[in-house]
């Protein structure tokens, strides 16, 4: 069999067998496979798509590429959720103490932001001496200790998608459906997962934007994920704004704090929210509660007595962090003082947000990355108190961008007021922080 042979087949628009798809993987990785190769067949997959048996046979060879973690010594459930990615996205800092205080095991298993969208272990970073980069040892002790660990994908857990991963940003195949789903269950069957939870974000500031095609990913994650032996439920979820007051990576990790704490503003409440109907998933699919309102009870109860944020403040010691920033996150965290009024140019009402030139916005003065390799700047961001639909005069403060860079702030702010809308009437209906459960 040749790389050629099966690059062909596909690009022809047939199906591949297991075994060409087996072999493919392989190749690709032991590095007998070349990267134009496996730049050709990407491509081929994006245009020509796959069908389910092509898709679970690339989920199941990505997944059986490395090594799969085993904590069945652990007598407890094991549990996660994984976003599709967004602005403001934060819930995973949340999510993670909140069910493991609950009783679930949860091998969080995460990623870095790249273009407009924030990553896990970038947010994470920003605690001072917080670690990200655990052995398999490691990570089994703190989630032994702890009942979650948070950490990046090794050489070891689903090396293929750790190459295709690289090479799809690179070729604009990052969207399509069959390469997603390989990915991201991949990465979640290889951490021993008994059930999980996907977030999958639909809107202007999401990669699906589409909500149809939303709904088709999420189809095909369920789909697969509960054919590889893993209870998945996905929940399609509003990214036509930015999630909760904060976008940067200090930033929101000061929100998801405040959220723990009980101290969250106003602006931060669809944080929570989602958080909770995320949790509340989790803890039903790992049978945990048999309802969704005893979930919500027992989530509550963690929530309210503080147990949630012990649980944070046990994982970032375990993990190197300096777990004071739970007293006060304020004081701990690589903030600036230096801001930017967003001003709204007239009076009216936000009609509509673009929340992916808000990210890149950001990203642009240093709180995201265009490559993989570019390094972060924990301490820049935006702050905003205003969502869709509210009423807001004229020079009225939209938000504030925090830079520490003058010029490079003054830029931002402009960029993210023109991404505000504002409108004589507001819009007819504001959009629904969860849309729709999907379970098959």
């Amino acid at each position: 069999m040749r790389p050629q042979d099966v690059i062909r087949k596909k690009r022809d628009g047939l199906s591949l067998s297991r075994e060409e798809i087996g072999f493919f993987v392989g190749g690709i990785t032991s590095g007998r496979i070349a990267d134009y190769q496996v730049s050709a067949l990407l491509m081929a997959i994006y245009l020509n798509g796959m069908n389910p048996e092509e898709q679970q046979a690339l989920t199941e060879a990505m997944l059986n590429s490395g090594n799969i973690l085993d904590f069945s010594d652990i007598p407890k459930p094991k549990a996660d959720k994984h976003s599709t990615g967004g602005v403001g996205d934060k819930t995973s800092i949340i999510i993670a103490p909140l069910v493991a205080a609950c009783g679930v095991c949860v091998p969080m298993i995460s990623g870095r932001g790249l273009g407009h969208t924030g990553g896990t272990l970038d947010k994470l970073e920003s605690i001072p001496g917080y670690r990200v980069n655990l052995s398999t040892n490691e990570f089994k002790q703190v989630l032994d200790e702890v009942g979650y660990a948070m950490a990046g994908q090794t050489a070891e857990i689903a090396p293929a998608d750790k190459k295709m991963y690289a090479l799809r940003d690179a070729t604009s195949t990052v969207e399509a459906i069959p390469l997603i789903v390989a990915s991201i269950i991949s990465k979640k069957g290889a951490a021993g997962l008994d059930a999980m939870i996907i977030d999958v974000k639909v809107g202007n500031g999401a990669f699906m934007r589409e909500e149809a095609r939303a709904k088709d990913l999420a189809h095909a994650l369920v789909s697969t994920g509960n054919s590889c032996g893993i209870k998945t439920r996905a929940l399609l979820t509003d990214m036509n704004q930015p999630l909760g007051r904060a976008v940067g990576n200090s930033l929101e990790v000061e929100e998801c704090i405040n959220i723990l704490r009980g101290e969250a503003n106003e602006a931060a409440q669809p944080v929570l929210e989602l958080s909770l109907e995320l949790s509340a998933h989790m803890l039903l699919l790992a049978n945990v509660e048999q309802t969704t309102e005893a979930a919500h009870r027992r989530l509550a109860e963690v929530l309210d007595s503080g147990k949630a944020l012990e649980c944070l403040q046990s994982n970032i010691a375990a993990q190197g962090g300096d777990p004071r920033v739970c007293d006060a996150p304020g004081d701990f965290l690589p903030l600036v003082r230096e801001t930017v009024k967003v001003e709204s140019p007239r009076s009216g009402f936000i009609t509509r947000v673009d929340t992916t030139e808000i990210g890149h916005a950001i990203a642009a003065i240093g709180g995201g990355r265009v490559r993989i390799e570019d390094t972060v700047d924990p301490t820049v961001g935006f702050t905003s108190e205003l969502k869709l639909g509210d009423q807001v005069r004229g020079g009225d403060a939209i938000g504030v961008v925090y830079c520490a860079d003058e010029t490079a702030a003054a830029g931002a702010a402009r960029r993210i007021q023109a991404a505000y809308e504002i409108g004589d009437a507001p819009p007819n209906q504001p959009p629904k922080l969860v849309k729709e459960i999907i379970n098959e």
